[in-house]
């Protein structure tokens, strides 16, 4: 899975010079500009591949993920996931849904370009990795602002939810040297069930994030996926939305805004 392409960022940069591009340079760059090198990641189920795109003036990496599977059963682990779906298109719509909750500034910059004859979803390569989740918890280390990291983590808890994500594991999760939280890979995300996976786990949400979600429409959702979800999909969404809010407001009233609205 694309967790491998972050992974492989923690040990290298990808360009020398210094970027000054704003999300829709850095979109039209990736649509655009030509891929002068390419090496697979080596890690991943999905086959990820590193790209390096230049258009003369700015030369930057990318990964790139083509996988699209779709199985009637699939074992996972100790479980067995009916109806399975792995597919980039979830990449991009996760990236998608975060630009309408004001929140795409935790997710790189992702977007859909054939490659060497293959469609598949191109994700700005992060330079400036310091860590995943999983070498976090191994050498036990914590930023100096608490506060601020764990604001970020409910951010992308609540997002999660909402998108149903199956692989939110720790190696989706990147920190930068300034301790920014990314989310990556959501190829296993936007499952059709309705139900939250784990609502016991997130007590805490920005304000910002929850009214936006109450303020998603339907139609708003489906113009700004299309054509990366389906209409089962965007129902699925909508009814976890729903779900959310009913969460959050009844921790309002056990606890107290206070403490569940940041």
């Amino acid at each position: 899975m694309a967790a491998a392409v972050l992974l492989a960022a923690v040990a290298a940069t990808a360009t020398a010079q210094p970027l000054d591009l704003d999300k829709t340079q850095v979109e039209e760059f990736m649509l655009t500009a030509e891929v002068v090198d390419s090496r697979p990641i080596g890690r991943g189920v999905t086959r990820p591949w590193r790209l390096t795109l230049s258009d003369g003036t700015v030369t930057h990496d990318v990964g790139f993920q083509s996988v699209n599977e779709r199985e009637d059963r699939k074992r996972l682990g100790r479980r067995e996931e009916l109806n399975f779906v792995d597919a980039y298109r979830y990449n991009i719509a996760a990236y998608r849904v975060a630009e309408l909750l004001g929140i795409d500034h935790m997710m790189p910059v992702t977007v859909e370009r054939d490659w060497n004859g293959t469609r598949g979803a191109m994700t700005w390569w992060i330079d400036d990795v310091m860590m995943n989740e999983e070498t976090r918890l191994l050498e036990r280390r914590w930023p100096d602002d608490m506060q601020a990291y764990t604001q970020q983590y409910y951010r992308m808890l609540v997002f999660a939810e909402l998108v149903y994500d199956t692989d939110r594991n720790q190696g989706n999760i990147l920190y930068s040297s300034d301790w920014k939280l990314w989310m990556i890979d959501f190829s296993r995300a936007f499952r059709l069930w309705g139900e939250l996976q784990g609502p016991q786990n997130v007590t805490q949400c920005d304000r910002e994030l929850l009214e936006r979600m109450r303020e998603l429409t339907r139609a708003k959702l489906v113009e700004h996926t299309r054509p990366y979800l389906n209409s089962g999909e965007v129902d699925a969404v909508i009814e976890r939305r729903d779900k959310l809010a009913e969460h959050f407001d009844t921790l309002i009233a056990q606890k107290g805004e206070r403490l569940v609205l940041y």
